[in-house]
């Protein structure tokens, strides 16, 4: 706070802001109006806001959550930047500050009560959990999951708790909701290797889905499940997984069941089985070629699901069955139309074509594909920096000196990431 006579440094600087970008203070009130939308007709009248902001440009009294915010939007910041931070309210629900996330006025104090008072639940808020769950699931696509996890473990706290007080039909679309976040957090869970952790949500993710009948959630919950076994090595697991997934019946989507297909196929790679496994990519390729003529149709969570993303799936399978080149010709094509934002995916299947590159002999090709997605690797996707660790290995043990050079890159990178 300021000293006796001089507003606190918060009202200078809304002052500050007012003069620079708005101009009088009647134009700040008429910008506050403006910026409260369909909202506005809950403000008091422009005279009577005139003064109010006069007081708080005094430090006379505190704006509540809902100026904060609307002062935020009028001048195109944020709250942080306007405001002191320990005189900032708890936010009702933990999230990354993304633009496409911030309440307005009114729908903040709907999540609040919400939050609050779980049985008030209403359609709003939780459309709004739905949206902050998709747009961190796009985050997570860039910075991995170990920044995100904990926020999105919060959120699943707060979807739990609504989804136990919510009433008729939106109870259903909580819990559809819950699943959703579950299947996430179990996703998350396990880039971080905390298997227990990865192995339970994706069971309760599995069981919310049962319950309301969702059987696309409840096909996805047993491929990631086989995804899980795969990635701990054991082919049987993963590929009875799998052919679980694909028993559902026929409500469940195309992408979905293709998923569940490339998923068992990779269960047979692992364990050296080449035929059923280009058997089942086939199946799985027919299918997504299904779901994206259709795509509108497909759950939400499949947003990545497409081509593209099967190439390096296929790519990924020949590399396991040892087929070199078909392996180098998948991944590269599959890399070249792989958003450059997907920097964790963009690390694993690099980390994969540089494999297939030193496997097939080409150990400069390797350290080439290797090198810039070296700190990526060792920041966002523990599988890929284990599979270059491995690649270093095979280059340096054929006696190539490109091998010590990938060692020093490693080694280098893991200091800066700590």
């Amino acid at each position: 706070m300021g000293t006796p006579g001089t507003p606190p440094e918060w009202a200078a600087r809304l002052r500050e802001k007012r003069k620079a970008k708005v101009g009088t203070v009647a134009d700040m009130a008429r910008r506050l109006k403006e910026a409260a939308g369909e909202q506005r007709g809950r403000l008091p009248s422009i005279d009577d806001l005139t003064r109010t902001i006069r007081g708080w440009e005094r430090g006379d009294h505190y704006p509540s959550e809902r100026y904060r915010l609307l002062y935020a939007r009028a001048l195109r910041t944020t709250e942080a930047e306007l405001f002191d931070l320990a005189e900032r309210p708890s936010v009702p629900v933990p999230a990354l500050p993304l633009p496409s996330v911030a309440p307005d006025a009114d729908l903040f104090e709907r999540i609040a009560r919400s939050v609050q008072q779980p049985s008030r639940v209403d359609q709003r808020t939780v459309d709004w959990l739905a949206i902050c769950l998709a747009e961190h699931r796009k985050v997570e696509d860039t910075i991995g999951a170990r920044p995100l996890l904990g926020i999105v473990r919060s959120q699943l706290g707060v979807v739990v708790e609504l989804a136990q007080h919510a009433r008729g039909s939106l109870a259903d679309t909580v819990v559809d909701l819950a699943a959703q976040y579950a299947q996430f957090v179990a996703w998350m869970s396990l880039d971080v290797d905390d298997q227990a952790a990865a192995l339970a949500w994706y069971d309760r993710a599995h069981d919310w889905a049962l319950e309301i009948g969702d059987v696309n959630m409840a096909t996805t919950t047993l491929s990631m499940k086989a995804h899980q076994a795969w990635s701990a090595g054991n082919a049987r697991r993963c590929v009875r997984l799998a052919d679980a997934a694909r028993r559902h019946d026929g409500q469940v989507t195309p992408g979905v069941r293709g998923m569940a297909a490339q998923m068992a196929a990779r269960g047979h790679a692992l364990a050296g089985d080449a035929r059923p496994a280009r058997t089942l990519l086939d199946e799985a390729e027919a299918l997504i070629r299904q779901a994206a003529e259709h795509a509108d149709d497909e759950p939400v969570w499949m947003y990545f699901y497409d081509e593209t993303w099967f190439r390096l799936q296929r790519g990924m399978t020949e590399l396991q069955l040892g087929n070199w080149s078909k392996a180098i010709d998948l991944l590269t094509d599959g890399l070249s139309g792989l958003p450059e934002s997907y920097k964790r995916d963009r690390a694993w299947y690099g980390s994969c074509l540089a494999k297939a590159h030193a496997e097939a002999g080409d150990a400069a090709a390797a350290v080439q594909v290797s090198l810039p997605i070296m700190a990526d690797a060792v920041a966002l996707n523990r599988h890929a920096r284990k599979e270059l660790i491995d690649v270093a290995a095979l280059i340096t043990n054929r006696r190539s000196p490109q091998g010590g050079l990938l060692e020093e890159a490693l080694a280098a990178a893991d200091r800066r990431n700590g």
